[in-house]
């Protein structure tokens, strides 16, 4: 098993506690967005518990059931990419 330098334990530990506030990677070119008080939105329709929010200009998305987990991070063009696959089956696993 590997150990964590106590530098990166703290580190680990601030991230798991700042999940509901999702950092992107470094470098991604996206802020940082305080998702606290955003406004999180589920379809009617479907099966599933996926929850979108728009922040800032950004899309967010999580998983309904675990909202204190992570959430991914969308521009408006990823947002827009990742709807138009979905439509066309792209990410159908059958």
């Amino acid at each position: 098993m590997d150990t964590l330098a106590p530098d990166d334990a703290h580190r680990e530990e601030q991230d798991v506690a700042n999940s509901t506030t999702q950092q992107p990677a470094a470098g991604s070119g996206k802020p940082q967005l305080d998702l606290t008080g955003a406004t999180w939105q589920s379809s009617s329709q479907g099966v599933g518990d996926v929850e979108i929010a728009f922040v800032e200009g950004y899309i967010a998305m999580r998983d309904g059931r675990n909202p204190e987990g992570p959430a991914l991070i969308f521009t408006p063009g990823e947002w827009r990419a990742f709807v138009l696959g979905a439509r066309d089956g792209e990410f159908d696993l059958t």
